[in-house]
């Protein structure tokens, strides 16, 4: 450790003041804030990394962080707070916990782990911020939901339609079917291309 004092003249007399008789500098340590934060927000979930500067090796390894983010515009005393689950320099929000259509800004610090014992420090100043906003799903147009329902509901439909002429044929047309049904069933096919250039 180190002895540390201040000395100073007053009255024309040189006076020594101890202020830390014992002073070991790994338990003082304030690191620098946070640099380079970006974000990259899907539909699923925002994505917050971000690097550190002048921090020894051995140090990094043991980095406890502490992400800050809120709406634009509003205060960060209402800002919520969430901790990384390792020491990577890495964050993720779900989506789930943003509000769609709202822009958001986050900011990052750090310190030593408080799991560490050999080394001691306070939380570093905020970062500068990032600003990022929940995606949107992106939504199926009208014209081709439209289309896909329509595909979806024409293969039952000409099945049943077609069951239908077969029965009707065999009993309503007893004396000629073999000439009934393929007149009903080209009349019916030329009903369903018609309709099908209609929709189109």
């Amino acid at each position: 450790g180190y002895r540390v004092s201040l000395q100073g003249n007053f009255s024309g007399r040189n006076h020594t003041f101890v202020t830390f008789p014992e002073y070991n500098p790994r338990e003082h340590i304030k690191l620098d804030p946070p640099l380079n934060l970006q974000s990259n927000a899907t539909a699923s979930k925002c994505q917050i990394w971000w690097s550190v500067w002048n921090v020894p090796w051995y140090l990094a390894e043991i980095l406890q962080y502490e992400l800050q983010y809120k709406e634009h515009g509003v205060s960060w005393e209402i800002a919520l707070n969430k901790t990384p689950p390792s020491s990577l320099p890495q964050m993720e929000i779900e989506a789930s916990e943003l509000r769609r259509g709202i822009a958001y800004v986050a900011r990052v610090r750090c310190k030593v782990s408080e799991n560490e014992n050999s080394y001691h420090s306070q939380w570093s100043e905020w970062s500068q911020t990032t600003l990022f906003q929940r995606a949107d799903v992106p939504k199926l147009s009208e014209k081709i939901l439209y289309t896909r329902t329509m595909q979806l509901l024409f293969i039952p439909l000409s099945f049943g339609t077609l069951l239908y002429l077969f029965w009707n044929c065999r009993l309503s047309q007893k004396a000629s079917p073999a000439l009934t049904f393929p007149r009903q069933l080209l009349s019916f096919s030329h009903s369903i291309v018609c309709t099908m250039g209609i929709s189109r």
